[in-house]
């Protein structure tokens, strides 16, 4: 089924396809400070690429903006499916760092909200969810793969969970259900990175499939869905979640509680200069 490409304005701006011809795709240029996320439609299969290349795919604040615009969207225009990859060699490399030391602790604290909201509404979308992954995974970005239903993980992929070396809590309940309580607790107080393969023996992946043949995978995952209605779809998800409501609330008040204890910007810095990776 072809694809073709428009721009994508995904802050504000509604975007607009054609379900009988079955195809869309929606695109904007990378350019410093501004999301760049990709979008493309075949039928009711959303494919989604986070397309910072030159940033490793990192999260800066318009990216997530517009990730969390499209998965909004796609909750009530029919999707039945939303594949999300990353663009070059890597999946995501998590926050973006650039200017963060510059920043102000309230627009801190804004973005890692937004981005345990985009994980929560990933892990709450009514349409299958598959991540493509390939290369690095790192904190955000690992969150983000493990809350999708489906991870498919590149051989040379490792993930990694960061963020309490500089004091954020991101999705721990989530990873905590996902892959055990031991298993979570060794992730996050080693930082270390973990392979594709010891990911899936966790329960962090779903298989280990080689890049080029992961969009082919993601379909046959998606094809054996084909007989069951986007209500049916909606409710089995809701039902095989994870973590509950609550659980997704105390995360959000953990995240805040971290990032609202005094010196976080100092936590970073001492991060981003090495002494405490």
């Amino acid at each position: 089924m072809s694809r073709r490409c428009v721009p994508l304005r995904c802050s504000g701006n509604t975007t607009t396809r054609s379900r009988r011809s079955g195809s869309m795709s929606t695109a904007s240029a990378e350019a410093p400070g501004t999301g760049e996320v990709r979008v493309e439609r075949s039928g009711d299969i959303l494919t989604v690429t986070i397309d910072r290349p030159r940033r490793a795919n990192a999260l800066d604040a318009a990216t997530v903006e517009r990730l969390l615009t499209v998965v909004d969207t796609a909750g009530g225009d029919g999707t039945r499916a939303l594949v999300l990859r990353g663009a070059g060699r890597h999946f995501c490399a998590g926050f973006d760092m650039a200017g963060v030391l510059d920043s102000g602790e309230g627009d801190l604290l804004w973005r890692f909200v937004r981005i345990e909201q985009l994980l929560q509404r990933l892990r709450r979308a009514p349409f299958v969810t598959v991540a493509c992954v390939g290369g690095k995974a790192i904190g955000a970005g690992a969150d983000i793969v493990a809350s999708c239903a489906y991870r498919l993980l590149d051989p040379r992929t490792t993930l990694r969970f960061p963020g309490f070396r500089f004091g954020v809590a991101l999705g721990t309940r989530h990873l905590a259900a996902l892959v055990g309580t031991r298993a979570a607790r060794d992730l996050l107080l080693h930082s270390s990175e973990v392979d594709a393969a010891t990911a899936v023996r966790l329960g962090l992946g779903s298989a280990v499939v080689a890049r080029e043949h992961q969009q082919e995978q993601a379909e046959r995952i998606l094809a054996a869905t084909g007989t069951v209605d986007l209500p049916s779809v909606a409710a089995i998800l809701s039902r095989t979640a994870t973590v509950s409501d609550a659980d997704d609330a105390a995360d959000l008040a953990a995240l805040v509680t971290s990032l609202t204890r005094p010196g976080l910007r100092g936590r970073l810095a001492r991060y981003l200069g090495g002494t405490g990776d």
